[in-house]
């Protein structure tokens, strides 16, 4: 199994960034973005299950970030917008072959290598 992230990059406060996540060797799978800032733990963001619902872990991405996934590339994606200082870590992708996320982050089967997102100005 492998899950490779891309899509981070510098952006300024305010701007947008798609992370995408592809995935190989799983079929069914529930997928989520984690994020881990300089001296915190690695910390839970969205989930999205194998049938598209999403879950979120972190109240004040709800309304600027949104989690998607297009089964037939075996792709999820991450769509942040209205980016701020505070979301800057580095983000990874994970997987685990079940159909539901769960109800709390917890860490996933699978990792994907982390992705570098820094908001400044």
């Amino acid at each position: 199994v492998q899950l490779q992230a891309s899509g981070g990059g510098l952006v300024q406060p305010g701007g947008s960034l798609r992370l995408s996540c592809a995935v190989s060797g799983l079929d069914y799978y529930s997928i989520g973005w984690f994020r881990q800032a300089p001296g915190k733990e690695r910390e839970g963001v969205l989930c999205i299950s194998s049938t598209g619902r999403a879950t979120f872990y972190r109240h004040s991405v709800k309304g600027r970030f949104t989690i998607s996934r297009d089964n037939a590339k075996n792709t999820a994606y991450l769509q942040m917008n209205d980016l701020r200082p505070e979301d800057m870590a580095v983000y990874y992708c994970g997987a685990s072959p079940t159909s539901q996320c769960n109800t709390y982050a917890r860490p996933t089967t699978y990792w994907g290598q982390g992705t570098q997102v820094t908001v400044s100005s």
